[in-house]
């Protein structure tokens, strides 16, 4: 009678066993399920699966920056002279905080001087002769102030420094594609231009202007 009950009790022990080992990888796979997130291919959250795309954000944002800038931009003389007046006040009415200096759209029609390096010295009535009024034209678009123009693009947006800078770049490469592709840039010494654009306040004498709108008037 005792041989018959050990047994018993033997294979007990590996059914009890398998019973739990089957409840614990139910357990396990439900879990497992819980946790899954179904991503749909081309949402927002594939893009941020596949990593950050600098092509694809500047031209999905490069349109909303340029629209803010010419929608906020005020013209050259006016600009300078409100700047002269009461700098503080100008930059708080008009400018955007961004670093080493706050970001100011600018609009402004002019003749085009010497050029080096894609950068032009642009004649302005109205400006005082102080002021410098410079634009970049390529091929070579530096500068984070497409980026920090509207003040709604952040570095906590990004996942590190590195995309931060590339989506100034991205911006700026954008802008190149859909602004200046179809400008002679190379030949625009003695030019009429319409230019509405942003500029980084550094130096109150020596503006740098990156357009965002560029025109250039047919004799």
């Amino acid at each position: 009678m005792t041989t018959t009950v050990s047994a018993s009790r033997s294979h007990a022990r590996p059914r009890r066993r398998l019973i739990i080992t089957c409840g614990f990888l139910a357990v396990l796979v439900a879990a497992m399920v819980f946790d899954t997130r179904v991503i749909k291919i081309g949402s927002e959250a594939d893009q941020r699966q596949a990593g950050f795309s600098p092509q694809q954000y500047g031209a999905e944002q490069f349109p909303a920056v340029q629209s803010y800038v010419i929608e906020h931009a005020v013209e050259a003389s006016e600009l300078a002279a409100a700047l002269n007046a009461d700098k503080t006040a100008a930059i708080e009415r008009h400018g955007v905080e961004a670093g080493i200096g706050p970001v100011l759209p600018v609009t402004f029609s002019g003749t085009v001087g010497e050029g080096k390096a894609g950068i032009y010295d642009v004649r302005v009535p109205g400006l005082p002769e102080t002021l410098t009024l410079r634009m970049q034209t390529g091929p070579a678009i530096n500068g984070t102030d497409l980026r920090d123009a509207t003040g709604e693009i952040e570095f906590g947006q990004f996942t590190n420094q590195i995309e931060y800078q590339n989506a100034g770049a991205a911006l700026n490469n954008t802008m190149k594609q859909q602004v200046l592709a179809d400008i002679d840039t190379a030949n625009l010494s003695g030019k009429q231009v319409e230019v509405t654009g942003v500029f980084k306040l550094i130096n109150p004498s020596n503006w740098l202007v990156t357009p965002v709108r560029f025109s250039v008037q047919q004799p």
